[in-house]
């Protein structure tokens, strides 16, 4: 398995910078669009685009793409026309050498009093025209933000991307939430393609490993329709990445930070080797060759367990150093080659890197019948650093496209963790040590295809992917010292017995997960009532197999000798376990694996759907359709006895969905959406495997007996479009969950967190969104580029809890906020090529975990989040300096259980947990090199 793992890695990272690209300076330039239909926004394909007064002229690809390449610099004029459509003259087009001018155009169709008739239209007025009818013609209720908009933002990545898209919030800067519900209940797309979880122990994808110079748009579906995944109910996350350049280009950044708590100051850390700069785990992490398997390990005599502990390495050592700036490094480039035959190769690649120092401080607790049990003082060293690559590949020709493309990430965390405090119960005062260090990665790869049939305009896209993802955790190490009441120094927590994942433990783990996936989609156009329809049919497949598997270590004493050398426990936790302290009177290793440490499952998902898309009297849009999922869940797994259990799950679910938009005029809609969808436990849901968490003192633990949730969503919302980029809207929402999936607290020697089902839940809410440009307010010419905007949200949730043993009959639905508030302003003035954003974000008070009877569930206290982000265009706008502030308050994380009626925080509140995590600021430099068109 490892050997496997590591050719699987060392494949991907040659592949992703292995491949040849030529780059070619230009002195010209291109001008470069897209051309869409105003009637449903469809891109035309082949329609003509031409250099007015001149042959040179170019048809639109099955994207309705076009570039016009070679161009010297000047100005032009284009003409737009399509058989069947009124032709558009485009002015005042200006094009720079080296760069791509951007030309996005509506075509509407031509009537009898439209023969013959030319519109003209100068660049400007038609890309505000386009943007219109981006927003205005997409039939989901749905949110997102594209390329122009990422281009002229300073964002770093797709998570800093997404915090400016409506009713969407960044948790741990990485994790989206949509609607205030927690990001189990959202799916994400990249390319079309349904992406696996980032993370082992959550539905969840970290957005953070995306460039945001590599994203196309970004697209969150806040509604169902047919040709989307059916497992969601927040949002489906669509991240369409750049194929084909518009022009060759080799782009660079490097940037630096600071953290306030941490840069500059003490940071103590474990043992790091050189490759975990790069996320890779050094060998000599992983468990000795030599030592048996858990079965023959179990069955070894004490000495024989004394000498294998031996071969393990004594890696509880700590160094303390000064924490260095963050870096971030970025290098991505574009190729572009148009051929003889007008047909195009494109191709796209990037690297990028980060590492940084941080440290966490922090006070957690617990309580037993308002008791408070313990109450420890942390402070969390981290050291992360995340690799990244991206290539993808597209030929285009006529009305058919292909493309190969490819996203690799691999990440690290190292982290630290020195504990002190006072268990009450025991009267106990203790001092600890953990070490852990976890690298995950993730690769996608994906073949997709676009083409249009012209003799009847029948569109087939399809797709076929392949995943691989896996979590390596070497060697997670803890150490407790007690300083029992009456005696005078500290003495080291080593079990007599058997070995305990509580304390002198060392705990391996692998996961590795393999997912394949396909998927083809068929668009037919079709008249209906005299109007313009589309009938789509489609189907997809998805194949995941995932194994698991932990060891877990443990040092006991030994008394072979009759008597144990207590001299041992006073050690210092770097030297205590050195391999000559194991021996007949000292330490033993044992192992403590558990036949619940491993499992391996797989999923199978097939899906069918049919969508039809008309117009009714030319004002009322209607898409109705089903979409049939048929999903097989296999575990296999054990119970504590070491009795074999398989867990197998097969859910049918038909999902209607009909979403409607009443064009009530040109600036103003009244959508309305109704649909059925589910939320399928995750597969690390469904085991039996626990993992010990040091930090929270909590057994993590699945539940085989869960149940899918079925969802039931309702939507209705009113939008008006006062201007380009800018839109008020009011939404509303309702939203019944039967068999919610929840993390639950249950009771114990130590406390668990598992899932389970609640019966049913509701939520229901409000959402506003303002989106405005300032130019109104005369007087102030610096308002003509200043943008302001707010998206708010008021969420009520129930959970229905008649079958459940429970304090109360009600309550929110776990991860449920009940608010949620997103606000700023937006600065960008093309002039002097300065743009600032401020950022505001804050999340009601939510539920984390659910208590059980006597013990209160978990609340997360909202608090205020600002960020600003400052950037200036210098070097003949080629180059960029950007300044990012991020979480200037730095207000304390708390986790608390409430003891007041009014569900908000109050000081006499029972805090579990606080943290900060310091203030941050950096700055990036970057240089983009546009070397024109070939």
């Amino acid at each position: 398995m490892k050997t496997q793992l590591f050719l699987k890695r060392t494949f991907i990272l040659f592949f992703l910078i292995a491949i040849p690209f030529g780059i070619f300076a230009q002195t010209t330039g291109s001008i470069s669009g897209k051309v869409t239909d105003k009637q449903n926004g469809e891109p035309i394909v082949g329609g003509g685009v031409k250099i007015s007064g001149t042959t040179k002229a170019v048809m639109t690809d099955v994207d309705g793409r076009f570039i016009l390449s070679s161009l010297a610099p000047g100005s032009y004029v284009l003409e737009f026309f399509y058989l069947g459509y009124a032709t558009k003259k485009i002015t005042d087009i200006v094009v720079k050498a080296g760069n791509s001018a951007t030309v996005d155009v509506v075509l509407e169709e031509s009537g009898q009093q439209l023969d013959a008739v030319v519109f003209t239209a100068t660049v400007k007025q038609e890309s505000v025209n386009s943007l219109y009818n981006k927003q205005r013609t997409n039939i989901n209720v749905s949110d997102g933000i594209s390329a122009d908009q990422i281009r002229r933002s300073p964002d770093r990545n797709a998570s800093e991307v997404l915090k400016r898209v409506s009713g969407t919030s960044v948790q741990d800067n990485k994790f989206i939430i949509v609607r205030g519900l927690s990001d189990r209940y959202n799916a994400t797309l990249l390319n079309n393609a349904v992406l696996p979880s980032s993370e082992p122990d959550r539905k969840a994808f970290s957005f953070d490993i995306i460039p945001s110079n590599m994203v196309d748009n970004i697209v969150i579906n806040k509604t169902a329709s047919p040709d989307l995944p059916g497992d969601f109910s927040g949002g489906v996350i669509q991240v369409l990445t750049k194929d084909i350049p518009t022009e060759n280009y080799l782009y660079a950044s490097v940037g630096t930070g600071l953290n306030s708590q941490s840069t500059f100051k003490d940071f103590k850390l474990g043992e790091k080797s050189s490759v975990e700069n790069f996320g890779f785990v050094d060998k000599s992490r992983q468990i000795p060759y030599g030592i048996v398997s858990t079965q023959n390990y179990q069955v070894l005599t004490d000495r024989e367990k004394i000498a294998s502990g031996k071969l393990f390495n004594n890696s509880f050592g700590r160094n303390t150093s000064t924490a260095m700036p963050s870096q971030a490094y970025q290098l991505s480039a574009g190729l572009r080659k148009v051929f003889k035959n007008e047909s195009t190769l494109g191709m796209i690649l990037s690297l990028n890197y980060r590492s940084s120092e941080n440290l966490t401080t922090g006070v957690r607790s617990d309580y037993t019948q308002d008791k408070t049990e313990y109450t420890f003082r942390d402070n969390s060293y981290k050291f992360s650093s995340s690799v990244g690559g991206l290539a993808n590949i597209a030929y285009t020709h006529g009305n058919n496209k292909i493309a190969f493309k490819n996203l690799y990430n691999i990440n690290l965390d190292n982290t630290y963790l020195e504990r002190e405090g006072d268990i009450f119960i025991d009267k106990i005062k203790r001092k600890g040590y953990s070490f852990d260090l976890v690298s995950k990665s993730l690769f996608n790869s994906q073949l997709e295809g676009e083409h249009k049939l012209l003799s009847n305009d029948i569109k087939i896209n399809w797709n076929l992917g392949y995943s691989y993802s896996d979590r390596l955790q070497p060697d997670l190490k803890a150490v407790n010292y007690d300083l029992v009441q009456g005696q005078t120094e500290y003495l080291a927590v080593v079990p007599n017995g058997t070995a305990a994942r509580t304390d002198a433990s060392r705990f391996f783990s692998e996961l590795f997960e393999d997912s394949f996936n396909g998927g083809l989609n068929v668009t037919i156009p079709v008249n209906f009532l005299q109007e313009k329809s589309a009938l789509k049919v489609g189907a997809f497949k998805q194949y995941k197999l995932r194994d698991f598997g932990a060891r877990k270590f443990g040092y006991i004493r030994s008394f072979a000798t009759g008597q144990f050398n207590q001299n041992l426990l006073r050690l210092p936790f770097d030297k205590i376990f050195d391999p000559s302290n194991l021996n007949d009177n000292g330490f033993i290793l044992d192992e403590g694996t558990e036949p619940t440490d491993r499992y391996d499952a797989t999923s199978d998902v097939t899906a069918g759907y049919l969508m039809f898309d008309t117009r009714i009297a030319k004002k009322l849009r209607v898409s109705l359709g089903a979409r049939i999922e048929d999903a097989y869940q296999e575990i296999n797994t054990a119970d504590l006895s070491g009795n074999l259990l398989k867990v197998s799950n097969q859910f049918t679910d038909i999902l209607p969905s009909l979403n409607t938009t009443l064009n009530i005029s040109e600036k103003q809609n009244l959508r309305m959406s109704i649909s059925n969808t589910v939320t399928r436990p995750e597969l690390r849901e469904l085991s039996n495997f626990g993992f010990f968490d040091y930090i929270s003192k909590r057994v993590l633990i699945g539940n085989p007996n869960l149940k899918r949730s079925q969802n039931t969503n309702l939507d209705l919302k009113y939008e008006i479009f006062p201007g380009a980029g800018q839109v008020l809207s009011v939404s509303g929402y309702y939203k019944y969950f039967k068999n919610p999936i929840e993390q639950v607290v249950s009771s114990g020697s130590v406390r668990n967190v598992t899932f389970q089902n609640a019966e049913s839940a509701t939520t229901y809410g409000v959402e506003l969104e303002a989106r405005k440009n300032l130019s109104f307010i005369k007087g102030v010419p610096a308002f003509e580029n200043l943008t302001a905007y707010v998206n708010a949200s008021l969420i009520f949730s129930t959970v229905n809890l008649n079958s459940l043993i429970s304090e109360v009959t009600n309550r929110a639905l776990q991860g449920q906020s009940p608010y949620l508030i997103n606000a700023g302003l937006l600065y960008n003035d093309p002039i002097s090529n300065l743009s600032f954003n401020v950022l505001y974000n804050r999340i009601g008070e939510r539920i984390a975990e659910v208590g059980y009877q006597g013990y209160g569930d978990i609340y997360e206290k909202g608090r205020n989040m600002f960020d600003v982000q400052v950037s200036k265009k210098i070097l003949s706008n080629r180059g960029e300096l950007r300044l990012n502030l991020s979480d200037i308050l730095n207000e304390k994380i708390i986790f608390y259980q409430n003891n007041n009626t009014t569900k908000t925080y109050q000081k006499s509140d029972n805090i579990m947990n606080t943290a900060r995590t310091g203030f941050g600021a950096s700055l990036t430099f970057s240089y983009n090199l546009g070397l024109g068109s070939k």
